[in-house]
């Protein structure tokens, strides 16, 4: 599905960074190293590189990732790259200053995994940045975000804490606003948007 998303020669997503990460990512320690979850194209991964940030991106698509390599060598910049199902990628330990989760709707019990390596992965004073749709973007008018069918991708504001293990979570806003990301990221969303750090 993904690769067959990321094969035209646009970005689907575009090319410039969430608006959301544009507005927090100096909470991330200046000149960290960042992981990217579901990075799909680039654009994010590319963006934190452009601000001296040492960058991981990972995505369970070549395709994506590939297009993410060439944008990111388009602006003379380098970003490391793993196609790996997030289900199984080895997050680490004490490995990152900061992981960024930018609309990464993955299946419930694996985003649970997922965010509960978070507090592991993540050095003192790491910084957790998370942007998904909730299930109310049903009823806007925007376009992106699982189907009707595969509620179980969506977040929402009062499941996340528990899913973030010795996590401080200092922002978790639900919202809707406006995007403009590419051609499936548009319009009137309503999103959930978080930040947390480490507990030491």
């Amino acid at each position: 599905m993904w690769n067959e998303r990321y094969s035209s020669d646009g970005f689907v997503y575009g090319t410039e960074p969430n608006d959301f990460l544009l507005e927090q990512f100096t909470r991330i320690p200046a000149g960290g190293k960042v992981l990217c979850l579901a990075e799909g194209e680039g654009r994010n991964a590319v963006f934190l590189a452009e601000q001296g940030y040492r960058v991981t991106a990972v995505d369970i698509s070549h395709v994506g990732l590939n297009k993410a390599k060439t944008l990111a060598e388009s602006k003379g910049l380098q970003i490391e790259t793993v196609v790996a199902d997030l289900s199984d990628f080895d997050f680490g330990i004490n490995r990152y200053e900061g992981i960024v989760s930018i609309f990464a709707h993955v299946p419930q019990s694996i985003r649970q995994q997922i965010h509960a390596k978070i507090h592991t992965a993540i050095k003192d004073n790491g910084v957790f940045i998370l942007e998904a749709y909730t299930e109310k973007q049903l009823l806007t008018d925007g376009v992106g975000g699982p189907p009707a069918a595969a509620r179980e991708l969506f977040m929402s504001s009062d499941s996340l804490p528990s899913e973030l293990i010795r996590m401080n979570v200092e922002m978790n806003t639900e919202l809707e606003r406006m995007l403009n990301e590419g051609e499936l990221h548009v319009g009137n969303s309503h999103v959930v948007q978080l930040i947390a750090t480490k507990l030491t």
